[in-house]
């Protein structure tokens, strides 16, 4: 007979490289997924997204980065793989945002395709850190937290906070922090699901209030 496998419980250290593993195969496969799936992907214009943008500004502003509203992200900048999924997932209801929902709802995949390529051509905004969060911001977003099994933010997002544009994942730079910060509780609370193999809900389930409120201002100063 076979000895029985073991079930000991893996040690933190262990769990922080489990997930940075989980983080690399994860931008690997949206890598490879970008580069197979660009040619089926309607090309978006410019100057139609302007157009058809112009709904847009009364939340986002003419620049995509006017937010009235406290739960309104920053959209100048932002890559366009990234917006056309979450039109998409808005669209599907896969991610709830009832202000998006009689928006999206009529949108074609040309429209989509066009108002992402429009607020990607829009110069990306700009912001501070609060100094009192400076030091427990940067220490996470650079270099995670072994002890809590939290991978570098900026694996995926970049050192400078742009994003991966062609993997897909969005730019935190200049993003307002209280939108950051109801993003994360977000996906902590499980509100929020439409990220790549559970992996922001993973990691912000191991951050408390104090963590994700250093990194949300972090990431608004970042440029």
């Amino acid at each position: 007979m076979r000895p029985p496998k073991s079930t000991r419980i893996p040690r933190k250290g262990a769990i922080i490289v489990t997930i940075q593993n989980l983080v690399k195969s994860v931008v690997s496969a949206a890598l490879l997924t970008a580069l197979s799936s660009t040619a089926a992907l309607a090309e978006g214009s410019v100057q139609a997204g302007q157009e058809k943008a112009a709904t847009c500004a009364a939340c986002h502003g003419a620049s995509g980065n006017d937010s009235v509203l406290p739960n309104v992200p920053k959209l100048g900048g932002q890559g366009e793989r990234y917006l056309v999924k979450q039109l998409h997932e808005i669209k599907a209801e896969i991610r709830k945002v009832a202000l998006m929902t009689p928006i999206v709802a009529n949108m074609s995949e040309q429209d989509m395709a066009d108002v992402a390529a429009y607020f990607a051509s829009l110069p990306a905004a700009r912001g501070a850190v609060e100094k009192s969060k400076l030091a427990l911001g940067e220490k996470l977003y650079r270099g995670g937290d072994a002890k809590l099994g939290v991978p570098a933010c900026s694996a995926c997002h970049a050192p400078d906070g742009k994003g991966n544009v062609s993997a897909g994942y969005p730019a935190l730079s200049g993003q307002d922090t209280p939108y950051v910060e109801v993003q994360l509780k977000a996906f902590r609370s499980g509100d929020r699901n439409n990220d790549q193999s559970d992996v922001m809900r993973m990691v912000s389930a191991r951050l408390n209030d104090k963590e994700i409120a250093a990194l949300s201002s972090y990431v608004a100063g970042l440029h």
